[in-house]
Order: structure tokens, then C-alpha cells, then sequence
């Protein structure tokens, strides 16, 4: 592996610079089963040194837990990288197991207050609202998130899971620096409305899950039988039952192409998302995750990779034979809303 850093790419117009792949942070304390906090640590580290600049977070991930973990890094290295973090998962004290969808204003004074805590910062680089709460009209939620830009709590703003349509209505009451969705070879639902707003109004796209939460590496084949009880990835039902042993079958061609780059299945994973900037002519940053060394620097490399259009038209069939919905309940899902 080289030690080159990867390229950079501006999120949104006026919105920071970073390296054009971001680092999910989210299992290295929740979702994902056990973890090591050294390796983790020691990852963090080594993306930095790669030039991964983008760290992503959320105040649901392990209740605070995954913003705790983080602030040490992100002190030792303010000025180096651009921290994300989300609001919207509310956490009911009565059942930590559940989470509730809220945007209304109190809230989100209330979470931003946290995550600064939590984070030890005085500002939070790029804000998300992780989810949308239909009962509250999108315009209320940003024009508060846009109060906390005006305070200094916040310097941009960003949606996750919203549609093409609920973009353009948050445009329109302050800058929309990057929108989150989940986006990779299995998971292409965002490219008929959200991608083209994204482009049209000038925010980036910041892809979560480019991997396929693991699959596309071939790392498993069935959440079932091969992850631990904890792994949230057996509730889906892409990784489960008849759909996991259909989807597998689909990773055939991923592999003839790695083959031929001398490269991993999850690399030519990593070089498709990549390539969807120049492709939908708009910046894309994949935030794969991960909490091993050895991984980011596979995964960073990926950003060299360019494939053919042979490899592209090989590759362009997958997500459309993909066998069950990314989520149990599509509901909450920019998907489930169009």
C-alpha cells in the first residue's frame, strides 16, 4: 500500500474542503458488535495521516457513546478535520432499545448542547438532522439548525434521508452543505430524485454504507451465521435468509473486476461510489467504516482506482437485482418518501 494522501473535494458550495473519502465511525462503539478501542484509535490515526479529513458520528450512535469516544482525537487534531455529527434519534428513557424521530425546535437545542459537550468542542463542523420527522414541516427544523449557524454552535448544515423535494424546501431557507444517503452498488434508490436536487442546488453527497455494510467485501455471506448476536446487520433483511444467499451470488462481477486491478471486492466498491461524481457531475464522498489500520489504508487506495466503462456496464446491473429493502421499515427512508 502507498502512503499517498488521497485528493480533496469541497462539500457544497462555501462548505469545507476534505478528502474525497470520509471515515464512518459508528462501529467503533455501536451497531457492529465488539470492538477494540486501541484498533480504533489507531485507525482514526492512520485515516488522518492518509488524508481522510471527514469524520462522521451521531448522537444515537451507543447514546453519546461513539461522540465520547471521538473527542480525544478530534482535540488532539481540531484543526485538521471536519467533525459531523447528527441529531434526530431521540432515545426514550424508558427503553434505550428504541429510538423516536424528532425535529421540533426544543429538541434540537437540546441535542446540540449535548454533542458540543459530549464532543468537547466549541462548534460542530457540519450538522445533520439524521432523520425526518414528517409531522414537522422541514423549513421549521432548518430554520432553527440555521439559528444555530447564526450562534456559532454549528458552522454548516446538512440532511440525511430526505427526498429531492425535501432538499430543495431546505434550501431554500438556509445553505444545504452535504446530504447523507445511503448509496453503493447495492443501494441505488437515491440516484432518480435526491442526486439530481443535490446537483442542481450545489450540496454534496456524502454516501454512507458505500460497502454495503460489509457485504460488497465479501466478508460475509449471511448475517445469520456469521456475525455476533449484536451486529444490527441481522435485523436486515438484505443479509439474511434466502436474500443473503441471492445477494452473494450477485458479487461475482465485482470480483472479475477487482481481479483484473489486483484489488479487493470492497475496493472496486469504494472506486464505483467514487466515480459517481463524475459520473452525476456533483461531489461525492464515501464514508466507509471501519475500526482496523489495515482496512483504511485498503479502503483509501480505493480512491485511485478508475474503472472502464466495460467495468461500469459489468457492474451497472447489481443494484437492480438486489433481493430485500435496506431497512426492515423503509418508512423513515428518503425512499420510502418519494
Amino acid at each position: 500500500m502507498t502512503d499517498s494522501r488521497i485528493p480533496t473535494a469541497r462539500l457544497g458550495d462555501g462548505g469545507p474542503e476534505v478528502g474525497v473519502q470520509g471515515l464512518g465511525c459508528m462501529g467503533m462503539s455501536f451497531g457492529y458488535g465488539p470492538s477494540d478501542a486501541d484498533a480504533s484509535r489507531a485507525t482514526l490515526e492512520r485515516a488522518l495521516e492518509l488524508g481522510v479529513t471527514l469524520y462522521d458520528t451521531a448522537d444515537a450512535y451507543g447514546a453519546g457513546e461513539n461522540e465520547r469516544f471521538l473527542a480525544p482525537f478530534f482535540k488532539a487534531h481540531r484543526d485538521e478535520v471536519v467533525i459531523a455529527t447528527k441529531f434526530a434519534l431521540s432515545i426514550p428513557p424508558d427503553d434505550p432499545t428504541k429510538r423516536i424521530i424528532r425535529n421540533d425546535p426544543p429538541y434540537i437545542r437540546q441535542a446540540v448542547e449535548a454533542s458540543l459537550r459530549r464532543l468537547d468542542v466549541d462548534v460542530i463542523d457540519l450538522y445533520y438532522m439524521h432523520r425526518r420527522d414528517v409531522n414537522v414541516p422541514i423549513e421549521e427544523t432548518v430554520a432553527v439548525m440555521a439559528e444555530l449557524v447564526r450562534e456559532g454552535k454549528v458552522k454548516h448544515l446538512g440532511l440525511s434521508e430526505v427526498t429531492g423535494q425535501e432538499l430543495r424546501a431546505a434550501q431554500a431557507v438556509h445553505p444545504i452543505a452535504a446530504v447523507q444517503s445511503e448509496w453503493s452498488l447495492f443501494s441505488r434508490d437515491i440516484e432518480a430524485g435526491v442526486v439530481p436536487a443535490a446537483r442542481e442546488l450545489g450540496a454534496a453527497l456524502v454516501a454512507y454504507s458505500p460497502l454495503g455494510r460489509g457485504f460488497l467485501t465479501g466478508s460475509f455471506g449471511n448475517a445469520d451465521q456469521d456475525l455476533t448476536a449484536g451486529d444490527f446487520r441481522r435485523q436486515q433483511p438484505r443479509f439474511t435468509g434466502d436474500n443473503a444467499a441471492a445477494n452473494a451470488a450477485l458479487l461475482d462481477p465485482v470480483r472479475t473486476v477487482a481481479e483484473a486491478h489486483g484489488a479487493t471486492p470492497g475496493q472496486i466498491a469504494l472506486a464505483w461510489a467514487q466515480q459517481r461524481a463524475r459520473v452525476h457531475g456533483l461531489p461525492v464522498i464515501p464514508i466507509p467504516g471501519t475500526r482496523r489500520p489495515t482496512r483504511v489504508e485498503e479502503n483509501t487506495a480505493a480512491a485511485r482506482i478508475v474503472l472502464t466503462q466495460d467495468e461500469l456496464s459489468l457492474l451497472e446491473p447489481i443494484a437492480g437485482k438486489v433481493a430485500g429493502d435496506r431497512y426492515a421499515d423503509m418508512t423513515f427512508t428518503s425512499a420510502g418518501r418519494e
